[in-house]
């Protein structure tokens, strides 16, 4: 193992630093502290509602078979409806809520937080 001497010559892939050039009068503008408004991500929004309105569908047909409200020819399809009924609820009502919470200002909510499509 070579160790490298501190006061020698800097390899190539080492960074330079130098003093920054000092635009106007060097003070801070008002526009660095301004946030950027992002817009909605309205397609995320909608896959979110459609998980969260077939996953509940999907759900009250499940219950409906398993309580017997249906007839017994179809009982072999309980399941499958329930399980795929709540993998689509599950992430449809987590988004469908950040975005109702983002959308009536909530704090500690945005649209930020909901990813995008773009």
């Amino acid at each position: 193992m070579r160790r490298r001497n501190a006061s020698g010559p800097a390899p190539e892939h080492a960074a330079q630093y130098h003093r920054l050039t000092a635009v106007g009068d060097g003070q801070f503008c008002d526009e660095q502290f301004q946030t950027v408004r992002k817009p909605i991500p309205w397609k995320s929004i909608f896959l979110a509602s459609f998980l969260f309105a077939g996953g509940t569908t999907l759900l009250v047909m499940g219950s409906l078979l398993v309580s017997g409200f249906f007839d017994e020819r179809y009982a072999d399809r309980t399941w499958p409806l329930i399980v795929l009924g709540l993998i689509m609820f599950v992430p449809g009502a987590y988004h469908v809520r950040m975005a109702y919470l983002a959308y009536i200002g909530y704090d500690g909510y945005s649209f930020e937080d909901i990813p995008s499509f773009d």
